[in-house]
């Protein structure tokens, strides 16, 4: 049996124990866990989930690229962090490293933040107008 620490009944908490259980099981035994998730999803009501939209800063005259990550962050403390990890760092590090303008590496951090709150929440993140 799988030895896996009891952690507070929360989706992330699920998440994680899920993807630990995921790693420790042969390649078959993986394909049967998937097929149990697909089933299960499939035969119950989905739960209505909101979706926090970001609360947008303006971005001060001069900003750091520090500090418009951190701008970033908290606007879009919803997102994955983790995910977009390696990427900042390698925008900070043109910045740092090949002197990169600050204002176009925040420009990116900015597109890179927007994207991955697009592709974890399927929902822009800013609204749009419509046009008349």
């Amino acid at each position: 049996m799988f030895d896996i620490k009891q952690k507070n009944d929360n989706a992330e908490s699920g998440e994680a124990k899920l993807i630990e259980i995921y790693k420790k099981l042969p390649d078959s035994e993986r394909e049967k866990l998937i097929s149990f998730a697909e089933f299960t999803a499939a035969n119950c009501e989905p739960r209505d989930i909101q979706i926090e939209k970001p609360v947008f800063v303006e971005r001060p005259e001069d900003e750091s690229v520090v500090a418009g990550i951190k701008r970033l962050s908290a606007v879009y403390h919803m997102v994955d962090r983790s995910k977009i990890l390696h990427e900042t760092s390698a925008l900070m590090a043109e910045h740092m490293m090949q002197g990169r303008a600050a204002a176009e590496v925040i420009d990116d951090v900015e597109a890179l933040f927007e994207r991955t709150y697009e592709k974890q929440f399927g929902v822009p993140a800013r609204e749009t107008i419509e046009e008349s």
